[in-house]
């Protein structure tokens, strides 16, 4: 899943907020440093991460852009997703959109200091662009798949990708209304194991 999601599935902890959110930007256990909820928040990333990969839905979500983007239609997956969550927000929060994304940047600037490093690089270009909020239209997710072809040097391919959407946009759509009722399932009984 992608950043929109893994800030939701933390259900509205701040610390596990933060953990979620970063996890991307620790390398193996190197989290031992952090307050308990945060690396709790960090686990819970890697075992969301580890249950979409396996998962037949988006397994079936990214068989359908493989042959035009190969390993990186998984990432491509994970992006509308997260657009598919922004469009239908109201489904999964009391809180509207606009609010919950300023609630988390305020977070995230609260809390700059012990960011990793590339999480502090990325911070910067996440909130002017305000990413988290501009997945919610189709200029916002084109934005973000053209930021990610120029990461790849242009080899990806996935500005293309806006193209797949729009031609599957319901397809994509029922996919991910499907596997993200397992996954808020999933997540919120992980949480209390960890």
């Amino acid at each position: 899943m992608n950043f929109l999601a893994h800030i939701y599935l933390s259900f509205d902890d701040p610390e596990i907020t933060l953990g979620n959110f970063f996890a991307d930007h620790i390398k193996g256990n190197k989290f031992k440093h952090y307050p308990e909820q945060i690396q709790k928040g960090i686990l819970l990333h890697r075992e969301i991460d580890t249950f979409t990969d396996s998962h037949p839905i988006p397994k079936r979500s990214s068989k359908r852009l493989h042959k035009n983007y190969s390993h990186y239609s998984r990432v491509i997956v994970d992006i509308f997703y997260d657009h598919f969550l922004a469009v239908n927000w109201e489904n999964y929060s009391t809180t509207p959109l606009d609010i919950f994304v300023t609630d988390f940047y305020d977070l995230l600037k609260e809390n700059f200091g012990i960011l990793p490093l590339g999480t502090q690089r990325m911070m910067p270009y996440m909130i002017a662009d305000n990413w988290l909020y501009n997945y919610a239209n189709l200029d916002g997710i084109s934005q973000v798949l053209n930021g990610m072809n120029r990461r790849t040097q242009n080899r990806s391919k996935m500005n293309f990708a806006i193209v797949d959407l729009q031609e599957n946009y319901e397809a994509f759509e029922q996919e991910f209304t499907e596997f993200f009722k397992e996954l808020i399932t999933f997540s919120r009984l992980k949480l209390d194991q960890l």
